[in-house]
């Protein structure tokens, strides 16, 4: 088939998304934000921190396109949507904000789980 399998386009669908989200996140952090909390200094350098983030991934799972790699990345979002949990349980300000993050982080776990999957597959 050309070396071309079903796991490489989820791959190359998640990677581009991500590329796209981190993006966002770095550049233009104030976009994403202002919809859901308050627009703070330290607000606006977390997502960008976190859009650096998700480039570096993007930029790990490019070098070594393995199942490992991917389920190394999900398990970081499951990790990512956790913390924005326990934000949104600690500080209702916040709250707003950390909930539509832990889902979004949620969306990428499950998006790298299945790409992780369908790498493996023959």
């Amino acid at each position: 088939m050309g070396g071309r399998t079903p796991g490489r386009a989820w791959r190359r669908a998640a990677l581009t998304g991500r590329v796209a989200w981190g993006g966002l996140l770095l550049f233009a952090p104030g976009i994403l934000l202002r919809p859901v909390g308050p627009t703070s200094t330290t607000a606006l350098a977390t997502l960008r921190v976190l859009g650096a983030r998700h480039l570096t991934q993007t930029a790990l799972t490019l070098r070594w396109p393995v199942p490992g790699v991917l389920v190394a990345g999900a398990a970081v979002d499951a990790v990512h949507a956790l913390t924005a949990l326990a934000l949104a349980a600690a500080d209702r300000r916040q709250r707003h904000a950390a909930l539509a993050d832990a889902a979004v982080a949620t969306a990428w776990a499950v998006l790298g789980a299945t790409t992780a999957h369908r790498e493996e597959k023959p």
